[in-house]
């Protein structure tokens, strides 16, 4: 692969940041409003990550409640955001299994800004921006270990798919 594809790849991930909890609106969003919402941040390194069908589904496998009078909470869109990454690792049956062990020991808010923190440092690692992993295993629990684990498989596909993309391109040119 030619070092100018690399530097392209390092690109597409250098400024990717997802919202943290606090900045994602507080006010009710409708479905067609989520997947726009959730585009945005996404599509940088995953086009088309979410779509309303794939919002709806993961509504009626109780992924994520039923939205209040058709609106998604703040909690609603944290957890699809974190599903819209996941998914690429994970069953439905498999991340149904990991928000319940996240229910369990950590608030919507303090397991998903922890996932977008170490999504953020192990993508940036796994793009060689940086030389270094930065891991918060202060207290090395199983839920983050695991947490950790599926961000590694994720960030590992994104990596192999968009190397693989840019190889089909210059055998194309």
């Amino acid at each position: 692969m030619k070092t100018q594809d690399k530097q392209l790849i390092a690109d597409s991930v250098r400024h990717f940041r997802l919202p943290r909890y606090e900045e994602i609106p507080t006010v009710g969003l409708y479905l067609e409003q989520v997947t726009k919402y959730i585009g945005e941040y996404l599509d940088p390194i995953q086009e088309g990550a979410l779509t309303a069908s794939m919002i709806s589904n993961y509504v009626k496998k109780h992924l994520i409640e039923s939205p209040v009078k058709k609106q998604y909470s703040r909690d609603q869109i944290a957890y699809l955001i974190f599903i819209a990454v996941a998914k690429n690792a994970l069953s439905l049956d498999a991340l149904m299994n990991f928000i319940h062990l996240q229910q369990r020991t950590y608030t919507a808010q303090r397991a998903y800004d922890y996932f977008c923190q170490q999504f953020e440092h192990l993508l940036r690692f796994t793009f060689e921006l940086t030389d270094t992993v930065e891991l918060d295993f202060d207290d090395a629990s199983d839920e983050k270990r695991l947490l950790y684990s599926c961000i590694v498989a994720v960030t590992q596909k994104l990596y192999l798919e968009k190397c693989l993309a840019a190889i089909a391109k210059e055998e194309i040119e």
